[in-house]
């Protein structure tokens, strides 16, 4: 692991294990801070996600070998749909106990026979994000840093929905386990390197997940979002890929 990996992998750590003392993003309505955060995430989504979607189509197509593979290497979006959906299930699942206990009135007890549930999906979740970090990497330090960026604010997005949902377990058990989870994927990316096609495959799964974390975040009407500080996010990053490029 070079030096590059390491920093950006040790501050997306550093992410979830300090949310817990970021009291200002607690609140309902959302602190305009999480709008902006989701405006930069969805800006990061529609500007580099969805055209690597694209290159890595291209790719895959020329090198995935004929049966089930073959027919994903030609509909990389579909495998993009197929991580939101998985992620969107798994979601809808861990969640409904949470809705039965707020129409009785007892929100403030957390679940806690989902929230194992809940947590393995976001470690598998930021494993792949870890692991995305080593080819970050090969772009230089200025893809690197927008990627830190982008996905530090996301990761403070997500875990505002998790300690909505899980309270004090979350800041007790879930944000070690999220924050190690960044680790063990840069870990696993310097060592056991993958080809490139079933990169993009990987890469186009997570970028299903990405897009639904972003939307389902940032969208809800019982967040209170702020359309203003949204879209100050999004055009600051805008400006900001202005500057880098």
């Amino acid at each position: 692991m070079n030096w590059l990996i390491i920093s950006a992998a040790v501050l997306l750590a550093v992410v979830h294990i300090s949310v817990g003392r970021l009291h200002f993003i607690e609140h309902i309505p959302r602190s305009r801070f999480l709008s902006i955060a989701g405006g930069i995430s969805v800006a990061y989504v529609f500007l580099h996600i969805l055209p690597e979607l694209e290159a890595h189509q291209e790719t895959v197509a020329e090198g995935v070998p004929a049966g089930i593979l073959d027919y994903m290497a030609h509909h990389v979006y579909v495998t993009a749909l197929l991580g939101l959906i998985v992620f969107y299930a798994i979601e809808k699942f861990v969640k409904k106990p949470h809705k039965k206990r707020k129409k009785i009135g007892r929100v403030k007890l957390p679940v806690i026979d989902t929230f194992w549930a809940h947590v393995a999906l976001f470690f598998f979740y930021n494993s792949l994000i870890g692991y995305l970090l080593v080819y970050q990497a090969e772009g230089g330090w200025v893809e690197m840093f927008l990627f830190v960026i982008v996905m530090g604010l996301h990761f403070l997005v997500i875990d505002f929905g998790l300690k909505f949902h899980h309270e004090k377990t979350y800041d007790r058990y879930g944000r070690w386990i999220l924050a190690s989870a960044i680790i063990v994927g840069a870990v696993a990316g310097s060592f056991a390197l993958i080809t490139e096609e079933i990169f993009a495959l990987v890469f186009a799964f997570l970028s299903g997940a990405i897009i639904l974390n972003v939307l389902k975040e940032e969208l809800p009407d019982e967040r209170d979002s702020s359309l203003g500080a949204f879209v100050t996010g999004v055009l600051g990053y805008i400006f900001l890929l202005q500057l880098l490029w």
